[in-house]
């Protein structure tokens, strides 16, 4: 028997799918009801923290992820990070009320197509969306100075060991930082923290060229320093 699909389901299987993380269920919503506006895009999730986002991107991976940065289990960007190392090809743009040019670069880092205020989702989410479509990105315009000294800090020679200002370890790193200071392996640490090795081998690489480490001892001796082997570090 010919297997074939009907208008409605031609028209479904042609929509662009999107799933929603943010912890707050009444944005999501509203997020929502804009993007059913355009007959072409299709909510296909909803999550409220990061973990669950994976869940869902796992069960069936998107052809993009919208997600607020401050959300509880595993914050929007660290999200973005694992999703873009298991799933290149999803598009990201982070939705977020922060303004600071840290969280912008490290959504920048993460791998993030775009970065959207929620103030501005109303007027400029469509415009985003249609932009990484088409294969570009997409800043709020309002951040335009913050993007500019971004670029700018990145030309600049570096002067010994002076960072970055958003050269700092994200909540998961601190974690990872803590586990490998108690001699945790990299299998261990994949373990307690419900990801895979590959995932914990990244960010430990994260770790070391942030901090230009070469060698683990350094690393255990920088958690000892900073106080990330006491619950207090976390």
């Amino acid at each position: 028997m010919p297997f074939f699909l009907s208008r409605e389901e031609q028209a479904l299987q042609q929509r662009y799918c999107i799933v929603l993380a943010d912890d707050h269920q009444m944005f999501r919503r509203g997020v929502k009801r804009i993007i059913q506006e355009n007959a072409e895009l299709e909510v296909v999730g909803e999550a409220s923290d990061g973990l669950q986002l994976l869940e869902i991107i796992k069960q069936s991976p998107p052809d993009m992820v919208i997600v607020d940065v401050s959300m509880p289990n595993l914050r929007g960007l660290e999200a973005a990070r694992e999703i873009k190392m298991s799933y290149p090809e999803i598009k990201i743009i982070i939705l977020t009320m922060h303004k600071d040019r840290e969280y912008l670069y490290h959504a920048l880092s993460a791998g993030a197509e775009g970065y959207l205020l929620k103030e501005d989702a109303d007027v400029e989410l469509f415009a985003a969306i249609k932009t990484i479509r088409q294969g570009g990105s997409y800043i709020s315009p309002l951040l335009a100075p913050q993007l500019t000294e971004i670029f700018l800090e990145r030309q600049r020679p570096r002067e010994g060991d002076r960072k970055f200002p958003a050269e700092i370890l994200t909540t998961r790193e601190r974690e990872i930082i803590k586990l490998i200071a108690e001699g945790k392996s990299s299998k261990d640490i994949a373990g307690l923290l419900y990801i895979s090795s590959r995932t914990v081998q990244h960010h430990r690489a994260n770790i070391m060229r942030k901090l230009n480490f070469k060698k683990t001892a350094d690393l255990v001796k920088y958690a000892i320093q900073k106080g990330y082997t006491s619950a207090d570090g976390i």
